[in-house]
């Protein structure tokens, strides 16, 4: 049995459901059938109200509605690539590191980022950072929120083809998340690709450390880690204010 997700931008403009069939009718006036014996669940993912894209810094990000939090549905891919041997600065540029210091790693999943660039040199929880206008970096209260909405499972929250076995992605949230790996907070090597997402939170910890989200390829968890050293470069998702 397969879990099937829609995803609604205007794609479909009817649905009829009969005993063992599913009839799906596009906009282009073709029919769409389905098994509906294949079918375990069906999961609608919505764009957010009034809102179903964003354009920040010459590219367009998708969002999700997930309970009533707004997410972009991409990673933040900003800024002016910097070698990641170097710290990134407080200046008047936005910088980015990209995997391995390949420019191509920005553009398929986002930039990696110190906590103090994201955040654009702010030490308040929910500054906007790098996030567009009207966004910000998430609070720790609105990731335990987006735990409580997809019940703790990381899966819900990892695009299809990242994880694996027990971990593997089932994105029923749609928030699709990457397992975009980070760049080492000595600056001495790029870690993680296919193996773990992080992503910032807007937190400052104890001792100067900083939090983040941690989705690792083998578990279906959903981590929040307080101890993570802010030199380290990772994933940014921006929500709503």
């Amino acid at each position: 049995m397969k879990n099937l997700i829609f995803l609604f931008v205007y794609l479909i403009s009817a649905i009829a459901i009969f005993p063992q069939s599913m009839v799906i009718q596009k906009t282009d006036g073709t029919n769409l059938f389905m098994d509906m014996n294949t079918i375990e669940t069906i999961n609608f993912i919505i764009p957010c109200p009034g809102i179903p894209t964003v354009d920040y810094g010459g590219k367009t990000y998708n969002t999700i509605l997930i309970g009533n939090q707004c997410w972009l549905k991409e990673n933040l891919d900003i800024g002016t690539m910097v070698s990641g041997g170097i710290n990134q600065t407080s200046n008047a540029i936005i910088e980015k590191y990209c995997y391995n210091n390949v420019l191509d790693s920005c553009t398929k999943y986002g930039g990696l980022y110190q906590w103090d660039e994201a955040m654009q040199y702010s030490s308040s929880e929910g500054a906007p950072g790098i996030c567009p206008e009207g966004w910000h970096i998430p609070t720790e209260v609105e990731v335990q929120t987006l735990k409580t909405n997809v019940s703790n499972n990381g899966n819900e929250l990892k695009r299809e083809d990242q994880g694996s076995g027990v971990g593997e992605g089932t994105n029923v949230s749609g928030f699709s998340a990457l397992l975009a790996g980070g760049r080492l907070y000595s600056g001495s090597s790029f870690v993680g690709f296919g193996d773990t997402g992080w992503f910032w939170i807007s937190k400052k910890g104890l001792y100067g450390y900083s939090y983040n989200i941690r989705l690792p390829y083998n578990e279906a968890n959903i981590y929040i880690d307080a101890g993570s050293i802010p030199s380290w470069g990772f994933s940014i998702r921006c929500i709503q204010n």
